[in-house]
C-alpha cells in the first residue's frame, strides 16, 4: 500500500524544480506512481489525434505529473507550507494536523 501526503484539493507549494516556489491546487493523486499533478504547474505540451472526422488536432498544452516528495502542503488555516501531523479525536476519527498551527483538517 502507498500513501500520499496529499490528497485531491489540497494546496501545495513546490520544493524543487522549475516551479520551485509556485502554488497550487492539487487535481489528481496518483499513490500507485507516487505522483501528483497540479493546477497549472509543470505544463508540457502534448501532440493530439483527431479522433473524429471534423475535429482538430494540434499541440496542446496540459499539467504533467510530479512527484508528491517536491510538494509540501499548505495549511488552510495559517496560509503556511507544513509537514503534517495525525491525531486521534475523542469519537475515533482520525484527522490530519499542521504542525505551525495546530489546526485539523
Amino acid at each position: 500500500m502507498n500513501k500520499i501526503h496529499v490528497k485531491k484539493d489540497d494546496t501545495v507549494v513546490i520544493l524543487s524544480g522549475k516551479e520551485k516556489g509556485k502554488q497550487g491546487k492539487v487535481l489528481a493523486v496518483s499513490p500507485k506512481e507516487k505522483k501528483i499533478i497540479v493546477e497549472g504547474l509543470n505544463m508540457v505540451t502534448k501532440h493530439v489525434k483527431p479522433r473524429r472526422t471534423g475535429e482538430a488536432g494540434g499541440i496542446v498544452k496540459a499539467e504533467g505529473a510530479m512527484y508528491a516528495s517536491k510538494a509540501m502542503l499548505v495549511c488552510p488555516k495559517c496560509g503556511k507550507p507544513t509537514r503534517l501531523a495525525h491525531a486521534v479525536l475523542e469519537d475515533g476519527t482520525k484527522k490530519r494536523v499542521c504542525k505551525k498551527c495546530k489546526a485539523t483538517f
